[in-house]
C-alpha cells in the first residue's frame, strides 16, 4: 500500500461528483421504486466512505482543502429519498 498522491486524491474527489450526479438524478422510467432507492443508497454509502478516507497512518484524512458542500448535500438529500 502507498500513500495516495495529490493527483489520486484529486481524482477521487472528482469521482465523488459522479455519485452526487446519480443522487441528484431523477428516477428513470426503466427503474422500479426499489431499484431507484438502491441506486441512491449505493451512492450515498459510497460518498460517506470516501469522506472517511485516511492516510496510511489510519488517522489523518486524505482531504485537505476540498469543498464538501455538494457532497454533504447529496448525502442528506439521498438519505431522504430512501429512508
Amino acid at each position: 500500500m502507498h500513500e495516495r498522491t495529490a493527483e489520486e486524491v484529486a481524482w477521487t474527489f472528482s469521482a465523488a461528483g459522479d455519485s452526487v450526479t446519480e443522487i441528484n438524478k431523477a428516477k428513470q422510467s426503466y427503474e422500479t421504486d426499489d431499484e431507484y432507492k438502491r441506486r441512491i443508497e449505493r451512492n450515498v454509502v459510497c460518498l460517506e466512505h470516501m469522506k472517511e478516507y485516511k492516510k496510511i497512518d489510519g488517522t489523518t484524512s486524505i482531504w485537505t482543502t476540498e469543498n464538501f458542500t455538494a457532497i454533504n448535500s447529496a448525502i442528506t438529500d439521498g438519505k431522504a429519498k430512501y429512508e
